[in-house]
């Protein structure tokens, strides 16, 4: 039980930083870079075959501020989305493993 609270604090964690960097945003450059990194983490969660979905809707979301010219808040959600795709993949990894600790009552 401990392990689980200190393994959802990491991924809060996470995505708190994220959430941090994504406001020092700026340029189409900085945003193509940012969606490169997200896209390949959602890809690999893909590979361990846990994608969230809330992934794919914060990709989805800076490609189409992106569209719009607005890429400070598209490499915002694109850093979010990376975010929540290593968080994905950090719980498929981690779960592995996990079910092995449970205690059977």
């Amino acid at each position: 039980m401990r392990n689980m609270i200190q393994q959802s604090a990491f991924v809060l964690a996470l995505l708190a930083a994220s959430a941090v960097s994504a406001r020092a945003a700026g340029s189409e450059e900085e945003f193509k870079a940012a969606y490169a990194a997200a896209d390949a983490a959602n890809k690999e969660a893909g590979k361990l075959r846990n994608q969230w979905t809330t992934t794919a809707n914060t990709l989805a979301a800076a490609k189409k501020a992106a569209d719009a010219g607005d890429f400070d808040k598209a490499t915002a959600s694109a850093k979010e989305a990376e975010a929540l795709a290593k968080a994905s993949i950090f719980q498929a990894t981690s779960e592995k493993t996990r079910w092995k600790d449970m205690e059977i009552r």
